[in-house]
């Protein structure tokens, strides 16, 4: 399966530049790296990195991508950034 000419996640293994679903929380990212034994995932459209096992990556199916991208399209167009989560010291 393909979006957006990346490769969806595959599982353990996910490929650089895929997109994947943190099943611990419902977060979209695109998988930048694996460092650790864990998964790097970063949100669509940019900010920080987060770590998370590879056992609680799933693929993100490409209309998940598609929202997620268009949300912060959106937000892009508005002018609005989105605050930071909690605890992230900014």
């Amino acid at each position: 399966m393909r979006a957006a000419g990346r490769t969806a996640v595959s599982g353990p293994s996910s490929e650089v530049g895929s997109y994947g679903v943190d099943t611990r929380d419902g977060r979209v990212g695109q998988v930048m790296g694996h460092v650790g034994g864990y998964v790097q995932l970063r949100p669509p459209g940019g900010g920080r990195e987060w770590d998370c096992p590879p056992d609680a990556v799933t693929p993100a199916p490409p209309d998940v991508v598609l929202r997620a991208r268009a949300r912060v399209r959106a937000m892009n167009r508005a002018g609005l950034r989105q605050p930071p989560r909690s605890g992230t010291g900014k």
